[in-house]
Order: structure tokens, then sequence, then C-alpha cells
């Protein structure tokens, strides 16, 4: 077969290989031109039709096709995200440095500045990517953020690390005033750290400061709003 014939026969079964839905385009023209759109015709989400197949298995079972249908990720409330992501990590941190590498650091003042200079890494690294991630709109997670910047600023490192070596010291804070409550209460048993209530601790803590850090951002930005708009137009 010549190189012409076969040119020839690609042009005339184009038609095989791209279904134009011309109808649709048409429908779309008409709306664009201000013309009323014709609400009587039924919108179909059965997935064979919309793609256009229409040769379907006789009785299979067709899966509906919605647009607008959003995932399991989208139903669970940002607050719950972003608490169980700091809550995960934290514990993880909990169980590879301070419980992982506890058996070989003797000293205790440094085993927690290795744990909060690891969380304070993790948190730069990977949480605060995965909030900028999972994020719908811009600024959804800011609130539960120390340094809401965008993961590329360099100096973002250094101050979750410090800033998260102070929450580990806080929290072990919080241990050991429960063993010494446990102490006068006659008590003969250690209160050690564990992942669970460790990620807890750390997550009311650091949530505390954040909490702490958005009220005062929100009444600094009050009060730059009502200045503004007490100023006189000239």
């Amino acid at each position: 077969m010549s190189r012409k014939k076969k040119k020839q026969e690609k042009e005339t079964t184009i038609e095989n290989f791209y279904d134009l839905k011309v109808d649709e385009v048409d429908e779309l023209v008409s709306i664009l031109k201000g013309n009323p759109v014709d609400e009587s015709k039924e919108v179909s989400y059965e997935i064979d039709e919309v793609a256009g197949e229409t040769d379907s298995e006789k009785g299979k079972k067709l899966k509906k096709f919605n647009p607008y249908r959003h995932d399991f990720l989208s139903r669970i409330p940002t607050w719950v995200k972003a608490i169980l992501v700091k809550w995960w990590f934290a514990g993880a941190v909990c169980f590879f440095i301070m419980m992982g590498l506890g058996v070989y650091i003797d000293n205790n003042e440094n085993l927690l500045l290795l744990t909060g200079l690891v969380l304070g890494i993790v948190v730069d690294i990977f949480v605060n990517p995965i909030f900028h991630f999972f994020q719908d709109y811009e600024g959804e997670y800011d609130n539960y953020m120390m340094f809401p910047f965008p993961f590329k600023k360099f100096w973002t490192f250094f101050t979750n690390a410090i800033y998260y070596l102070i929450i580990i010291i806080l929290v072990n804070g919080i241990y050991t005033g429960i063993n010494l409550l446990v102490e006068m209460g006659g008590g003969e048993w250690f209160f050690g750290a564990e992942p669970l209530l460790f990620g807890t601790f750390a997550v009311i803590v650091d949530m505390t400061f954040i909490g702490i850090k958005d009220l005062i951002v929100w009444l600094v930005n009050r009060k730059k709003k009502k200045a503004s708009e007490e100023v006189p137009d000239v």
C-alpha cells in the first residue's frame, strides 16, 4: 500500500478515533450567545454515556459519575486532619528518638535537645508541607502552624527547630509534674514517655502557643482595620 493511500485512509477514518460532541458544542455556543438553557434536558451521570461508551456489558452494574463529588479526605474537618497529622508525627518522633535512642543516650538533657530539634525539622520538612498540600484555599491551615509561611522559606527550618525544642522542654515538665504528684500521693510507679500520650501532650502545648499567636494576630489585624476605618477620606 502506497504512502498516499495510507494517508487518505487515515483522513477518512479520523472519526473512529475522535468522538466529537457536536451537539454539546452547539449547546455551549448557544449559551454563550445568551440564549435560554433547556432545563428539561436530563443530565446523565452514567459513565458510559458521559464517556461516549454505548456497548456496556449486560448485567454489569454501572457506576455513577458525579464531577462534584467530594473525596473522603475533603469531608473530614480541617481541625481534625491538622490535629491528627501533628499528633502522629509527634508520637513517631517520640518512638524513634526518645524511646529508640534513649537506650544509647544516658543524659536526659541531650535526649530532650535532640528530640526537640528533630521534631522541629520534621514539622518543617513534612508537617507544614502536608498542610500546604491539603489546603483547599490559601491559608486554610494557617491557624495550626506557628510559622505559616511557604516551606521554601529556609529560615523557618531554624525557627521551627528552636520552637519545638521549647515545646519538648514543656512536655517534659508535664511528665515531671505528673511524677511529682504520683510521688506525693504515695505512688511507687514512674510515669514514662510513650508515643500516644507524648503526642497528645505535644499537640496540647503546641496548639496553646499557636492559639495565643493567632489571638495576637487577630487583635492586631482588628486594630489596624479599625484604625483604617476611622481615617477620614480626604
